[in-house]
């Protein structure tokens, strides 16, 4: 009988000394463990991208009986940034553009032939959860950076320079947006000011602002139409459409503007690209005999150089607790 009691209490004793020991290491495995945060439902989504692009020819003749220029230079460079976010029912959409080309001979000497920065931001809040359509306000913003001229009979006469003329719109209406690639604004109520800041154009009562004035405000109807797409590994394509009436001047005179990119890569820093810009604006009234009539404004581009496409990007961020 001791015999068995002595059997039974050496058993208690290893059963209590290995359970000591279990709950000791479960101790130090949770003392020593890493707290993982937990992480709330919040999610930020964000699309961002764009394309970059350099082109450059350069030409030159001696004794060359056909004619031309001796020496030629043409440069023009092209940036696009795009970023975009959704979260619910809310859209932010954000783009700039930046156009710089400049041209070099020596019959007509040195010009620029691009110029222009474009910022455009909207927002919007989705009417319903399944539909496509949203509330939205959109801010936009155009001018450029350098001097610039025309040259009637060959002889420069100066146009346009930095903030003269720009263009800011501040408009309210609704934005269908069928795909995260095209969208179509329209808005019955739209601010329009131009500005021109230059003393000298002012006082010439340039871009339709009267004369020693700097700014003209406009208020009517705009329609903006948006493409942005990448068709594969190779091609890209950028389209933008703006459509205003003033309704307190000619409003069935519509203000035009359309800007088209197309990239194309032939090899892996290489490209062709080509872009067409046209513009009707009954303010800028610079063409016709007496210079004085507006006119459909157009610009083409052609070139082979670099491109580096900004390689578009989703990202989600979880925000932690």
């Amino acid at each position: 009988m001791k015999k068995i009691l002595l059997y039974c209490l050496m058993i208690l004793t290893a059963i209590k000394a290995t359970a000591q020991i279990d709950v000791a290491s479960t101790l130090r495995k949770e003392t020593s463990r890493a707290i993982k945060k937990e992480a709330d439902t919040t999610k930020w989504n964000w699309k961002r991208g764009g394309v970059m692009s350099f082109n450059l020819s350069q030409g030159s003749l001696s004794n060359w009986a056909a004619g031309g220029d001796n020496f030629s230079l043409s440069i023009a460079s092209y940036f696009n940034y795009f970023f975009f976010y959704q979260k619910d029912r809310h859209s932010w959409d954000n783009n700039i553009d930046f156009n710089i080309g400049y041209l070099q001979t020596t019959s007509q000497g040195s010009r620029k032939n691009d110029d222009r920065f474009d910022f455009l931001s909207k927002y919007g809040y989705k009417m319903d959860t399944l539909g496509k359509w949203y509330v939205s306000g959109l801010f936009d913003f155009r001018s450029q950076f350098f001097d610039g001229y025309t040259y009637p009979g060959g002889v420069p006469v100066f146009s346009s320079t930095f903030l003269s003329p720009a263009y800011l719109v501040l408009s309210v209406g609704f934005d269908y947006k069928p795909t995260d690639k095209f969208s179509c604004f329209v808005s019955p109520l739209t601010s329009r000011t131009i500005i021109v800041a230059s003393k000298q154009l002012a006082k010439n009562g340039a871009y339709g602002v009267d004369s020693g004035k700097h700014t003209l405000a406009q208020l009517g109807a705009f329609v903006t139409l948006n493409y942005n797409n990448t068709f594969s590994k190779t091609v890209t394509y950028k389209s933008r459409v703006d459509l205003f009436s003033n309704y307190l001047h000619n409003p069935e005179n519509i203000n035009f503007f359309m800007t088209n990119q197309v990239s194309c890569k032939i090899s892996k820093y290489f490209s062709v690209s080509y872009s067409l810009d046209m513009i009707y604006d009954d303010n800028v009234r610079l063409f016709g005999a007496h210079g004085t009539s507006p006119g459909l404004q157009t610009k083409s581009l052609v070139g082979i150089g670099f491109l580096k496409p900004l390689a578009v990007k989703k990202r989600v961020l979880v925000k932690s607790i």
